[in-house]
């Protein structure tokens, strides 16, 4: 199964970055054993001038054009649903083993996701009622694929 993020905005060099590529790098590696692999991140950015429901829309458009054709759709959103690192493994392990060949984790801009997105997604998830910045929050969903795969090959990263 490969595993793609799809994000709005660009991330530029820096401590973030550096993060990202090291827990990407790590999921690759420790998920090849378990039918995991990442994809590189896919970043889109609209350069119209536009707001609210019509950036959005267009914001939707531009992910869903950058994610694998037939990919499960996930969306990144603060309505979504808070659940252990346990539980997102065992979500992405019964993907895996229910045959999904590609997902794409979907993060959107400034504005959010648009309900389409929502609409369309098999599942969407939280990382809390807090709101984080869009780039902290591809780092943190890296880490959580990562750990993920970690509990799904019962490797000792994490240790609840």
């Amino acid at each position: 199964m490969r595993v793609q993020i799809c994000a709005v905005g660009r991330l530029k060099g820096g401590p973030e970055k550096l993060l990202l590529d090291d827990y990407l790098s790590r999921l690759d590696a420790a998920g090849r054993g378990i039918g995991i692999t990442g994809l590189p991140v896919a970043e889109v950015e609209e350069k119209r001038r536009c707001e609210g429901a019509e950036l959005m829309e267009r914001e939707a458009a531009l992910l869903t054009g950058a994610m694998p054709k037939g990919a499960t759709l996930v969306a990144l959103d603060e309505r979504g649903r808070v659940e252990t690192s346990e539980a997102f493994a065992n979500r992405l392990g019964k993907w895996r083993d229910g045959g999904v060949q590609d997902i794409a984790f979907l993060i959107g801009g400034a504005n959010g996701l648009s309900p389409s997105i929502r609409g369309n997604a098999a599942h969407i998830m939280a990382f809390g009622a807090m709101t984080w910045p869009h780039m902290l929050a591809r780092v943190m969903l890296a880490e959580q694929l990562y750990r993920a795969v970690t509990i799904l090959s019962g490797h000792p990263y994490h240790r609840a």
